[in-house]
């Protein structure tokens, strides 16, 4: 859980596309927020609102029209080692082991070998694949190929991880054990995270904090620290039955539905 200091800073962050003869479409307008050390922050809102923009451009990968994004005070102008993206589409190298494919970053990043074997042993246990150490990307799940991509983003030492609906292609078992994951890796590790959903009830779970966008162009509408909770849950099971669940996941329904409904 934070302790309250800000490890990720968005100011005033807008951004258009370019869609050439002179035409732009603003994709976000004036998006500002913190994401507090040590937390989990999920951006959440309906179909097009900007949320994976917002993501790219904490990551480097898209440019503000305006603002500024900073990681520890560090102004983000391009990709750096102290973020780690994982994407929705599994990104594992068919022709390498899982063992392989975490030490792979930390190979071109010059780590010597002995300490990229150990780092990788750890976060392979971490994720739960230490029986499939040397297995390969075709021989295992879509969840156990995501565990590989989390894993190997893990042993490079982000100090931001962004995730980008990272479960959305998952059956809803494996997605809510993968979830239960997450909650487990974030208190084991000093990893601060952000991760994009549209699944209310991902990000009531997963969420210390909640960034909801309205619809194009996206906006914040609305932060949410769900209180409820007293800290992280461990379990869905335990989550829907604590007082608070159903008001703030109907509270975020009616949110979807009004910013659904305002832009028909």
């Amino acid at each position: 859980m934070s302790g309250g200091q800000s490890a990720l800073g968005v100011r005033h962050v807008s951004k258009s596309f370019d869609l050439g003869k002179g035409r732009t479409v603003e994709a976000v307008r004036d998006v500002t927020f913190d994401v507090e050390g040590n937390s989990i922050c999920v951006l959440l809102g309906p179909s097009g609102c900007g949320k994976s923009t917002v993501l790219r451009m904490m990551a480097g990968l898209e440019t503000p029209t305006s603002g500024e994004i900073a990681i520890g005070g560090r102004h983000v102008d391009g990709p750096g080692r102290d973020r780690g993206m994982v994407f929705q589409a599994y990104t594992s190298f068919d022709w390498l082991s899982v063992r392989s494919n975490v030490e792979f970053g930390m190979k071109i990043n010059g780590v010597p070998a002995a300490e990229r074997r150990e780092r990788a042993e750890r976060f392979i246990q971490l994720v739960g694949l230490g029986k499939f150490a040397d297995a390969y990307p075709s021989q295992l799940s879509g969840g156990m190929r995501q565990r590989v991509a989390i894993a190997r983003t893990l042993a490079n030492g982000p100090e931001v991880l962004l995730m980008d609906e990272p479960f959305g292609a998952l059956d809803a078992e494996t997605r809510w054990l993968m979830q239960e994951l997450m909650i487990d890796v974030a208190e084991k590790t000093d990893t601060t995270m952000v991760i994009v959903t549209h699944d209310l009830e991902e990000a009531i779970f997963l969420a210390d904090k909640i960034v909801f966008l309205s619809s194009h162009p996206g906006r914040v509408k609305k932060e949410i620290v769900p209180t409820f909770k007293s800290g992280r849950v461990a379990d869905k099971e335990q989550l829907v039955r604590l007082s608070g669940y159903s008001d703030l996941e109907g509270e975020l329904m009616h949110m979807m539905r009004e910013e659904g409904r305002g832009h028909e």
